[in-house]
């Protein structure tokens, strides 16, 4: 796989969904966790998907049990979770793994595509967040800590 939109991706009802469906997009990729200190980010994901959405901006969560366990409900535990408390309504995606041998294909090739600290390939922790162009480019690569609210500008500077 060469570029995000070659990927097929199960959406947390279990239906494949094509990335080349987003393709003319910017996208934000986020690996997710129901049961983390970073939680809460879920609130500043959705609210730049409500501001920004109409302009062309599509977050992608996809949920990961690798860090403490944070993930381990089902897919229907997580679309719960995420409605009730957030009221998510950016596109959700399966539980997978992002690291490892077992890591998802499109995470490798993130990974691959915009290391993080020191040239570092593997992801860190929950709410590592990538974002690409309207062309399928990964652009910039945030750590957990960047909150939603502090990647605003770059955001706007690809829409």
């Amino acid at each position: 796989m060469t570029n995000v939109y070659d990927f097929e991706m199960p959406r947390l009802n279990g239906q494949p969904q094509a990335l080349a469906d987003y393709r003319g997009k910017v996208l934000l990729i986020v690996n997710t966790a129901s049961k983390c200190g970073f939680t809460p980010q879920y609130e500043g994901l959705e609210k730049l998907y409500q501001d920004y959405k109409d302009r062309g901006l599509v977050i992608l969560g996809f949920p990961c049990n690798q860090f403490g366990s944070q993930e381990p409900g089902s897919e229907d535990d997580i679309g719960e979770f995420c409605q009730i408390n957030y009221g998510v309504s950016f596109p959700m995606f399966s539980k997978i793994d992002v690291n490892g041998r077992g890591a998802a294909p499109l995470y490798k090739f993130l990974r691959k595509a915009r290391k993080g600290f020191l040239g570092s390939e593997r992801i860190k922790w929950n709410f590592t967040k990538f974002l690409l162009d309207r062309d399928g480019n990964v652009v910039r690569r945030f750590a957990s800590i960047s909150k939603p609210e502090a990647i605003r500008p770059d955001i706007e500077a690809l829409l």
